[in-house]
């Protein structure tokens, strides 16, 4: 079975006995698109914006009154309370102590590297030990 593109809009795939496709066909005995238009979230009555939930109208309206409010007041934040805070230069820095003890440390100061060949006689002793206090 050999697919061939629609001659109308060389587009999409159609079998050889088809004429055209479905997307033409239907465009040609002009039924309009499936696709359901969603209304404005606001007013119920005028489609929405695509990409947005509100008609261009509700969408003018809330950037107007938007506008309409003072300016200075953006995200919940008032001129008012700005004076009230610190700033950033005044703030304290936050210096971790570096003398912490670190619960848990098995094998001594972090600082402190094994190598390999120390890692391996530790162990070798812990057998050792191990097989002393089995016996």
């Amino acid at each position: 079975m050999t697919l061939m593109k629609c001659p109308r809009c060389d587009l999409n795939y159609i079998t050889p006995d088809q004429k055209y496709c479905k997307v033409c066909l239907r465009e040609m005995k002009g039924e309009g698109s499936t696709e359901e238009v969603e209304l404005c979230s606001i007013c119920n009555e005028a489609p929405a914006l695509p990409g947005k939930d509100v008609c261009l109208f509700c969408l003018r309206e809330m950037n107007k009154s938007n506008s309409d409010e003072t300016e200075t007041e953006e995200d919940g934040v008032d001129a008012n309370s700005i004076g009230d805070m610190d700033d950033v230069t005044d703030m304290d820095e936050i210096i971790p102590d570096e003398e912490e003890n670190i619960p848990g440390q098995e094998y001594g100061e972090i600082e402190h590297e094994l190598s390999l060949e120390e890692v391996r006689e530790d162990e070798e002793r812990e057998a050792d030990d191990e097989e002393e206090e089995e016996t």
